[in-house]
């Protein structure tokens, strides 16, 4: 698939089939860390310390509040529609008794969302928040890293999302789609 950009040059994009060949066919070098947004194969940002510290405490946390209700998933490819297959830092999926053997979850199978932005903040408040809002993923956070904060975004429609929250240490924030799991700000900054 092309797309003019600008008089005869073109910028090829791929679909999951495509992308998906590529992989097998082992064109990226090993470790690399790359994922497919609308069509485009985008370089992922190196992950810090503080970043894995993040997402292991959002595993720890998780893990113990969901108790069956939920799958945990951390970094594992999250299909939306044909051009794009993100690999969110954490995702918080509905059950399924073959834990995803058969595909890879889709926009359905979510329940909570988040990205932890320290290198990629602008990247995950523009791009793929408006992947994830076009795709209907109903809760959405980026844990912001630097900035110390949560940003909560809820409501999906028309590839935004109606209702942004900022929190803080101090606050707390019970799931729009798990209203019995209440989280406090501070267990995870």
């Amino acid at each position: 698939m092309s797309v003019t950009t600008e008089g005869f040059c073109k910028k090829h994009l791929t679909n999951l089939d495509e992308w998906r060949k590529l992989g097998e066919a082992n064109i990226f070098p090993p470790g690399s860390r790359v994922e497919l947004i609308n069509g485009e194969i985008i370089d992922m940002a190196p992950i810090g310390s503080h970043h894995a510290s993040h997402l292991k405490r959002l595993i720890h946390i998780f893990s113990g509040l969901t108790q069956g209700s939920a799958i945990v998933a951390a970094q594992d490819p999250l299909q939306l529609g044909d051009l794009s297959e993100p690999e969110p830092d954490f995702m918080l999926l509905h059950p399924s008794s073959d834990f995803y053997y058969e595909s890879h979850p889709t926009a359905s199978d979510v329940f909570l969302l988040i990205e932890i932005a320290d290198k990629s903040l602008k990247f995950d408040q523009n791009q793929k928040l408006r992947l994830y809002a076009s795709h209907n993923i109903p809760e959405y956070w980026l844990l912001d890293v630097n900035a110390a904060c949560l940003e909560v975004y809820r409501q999906p429609c028309d590839g935004l999302y109606a209702e942004k929250i900022i929190l803080h240490t101090g606050d707390n924030i019970t799931l729009s789609q798990l209203k019995d799991i209440t989280i406090n700000i501070s267990d995870i900054l």
